[in-house]
């Protein structure tokens, strides 16, 4: 059943869900920035994403709608206002994961009128899933940059954490179903990083 509110109902949910995201800017991933000792935080890394993409459409292995691919990378983390970040080489390990973060999908994208909150929450799952053309991209992009940042910044999360080159590779070998091409380029960049 479709929801009825007011215009004012209508802004009111909407202000409420612009304002609890503002809580992203609080969530710090495991990436540090480049040019100060600081990790980024998620909505730093979702703004650098969506332009990342517009940059390197182009290498996309199939035809996508890039304001498709933006409107993923920019809501793809908003679970983490109520889940945290995970680090990517742990994720596996938490097995509630799946569930904490579902929840909290569920949670934040329900804070909007019903028609936006279905439409955020189809496109979450869309990224999560894998299945179509832009959410591969999308997926691609998303895990190109940690790693691009890690070796400009001389790897010392992964090294704090014991990361190797060969599990970068294993964990990310899924950027090629998005982009061959960055794929290459993933893979070269971690060569380099053994010499």
């Amino acid at each position: 059943m479709k929801e009825k509110l007011s215009n004012h109902e209508r802004l009111q949910k909407q202000m409420s869900f612009i304002l609890e995201i503002d809580k992203l800017k609080t969530v710090l991933r495991w990436t540090k920035l480049l040019h100060e000792d600081r990790r980024e935080n998620s909505a730093e890394h979702s703004w650098q994403l969506a332009l990342a993409a517009i940059i390197l459409a182009e290498y996309a292995n199939e035809q996508i709608n890039i304001t498709h691919v933006i409107k993923m990378l920019l809501i793809h983390d908003l679970v983490e206002v109520y889940s945290g970040d995970t680090f990517h080489y742990h994720k596996e390990a938490d097995e509630t994961l799946p569930a904490r973060e579902r929840e909290a999908a569920i949670k934040i994208f329900g804070l909007l009128p019903q028609e936006q909150g279905e439409e955020l929450l189809s496109l979450w799952m869309e990224f999560d899933h894998q299945q179509t053309p832009e959410a591969k991209f999308a997926t691609s992009i998303d895990r190109l940059m940690p790693m691009l940042l890690h070796s400009h910044s001389d790897y010392t999360i992964w090294k704090e954490f014991s990361v190797t080159p060969q599990q970068v590779i294993d964990k990310n070998q899924h950027i090629n179903s998005g982009s061959t091409v960055l794929w290459d380029f993933a893979q070269k960049m971690m060569r380099d990083a053994l010499q």
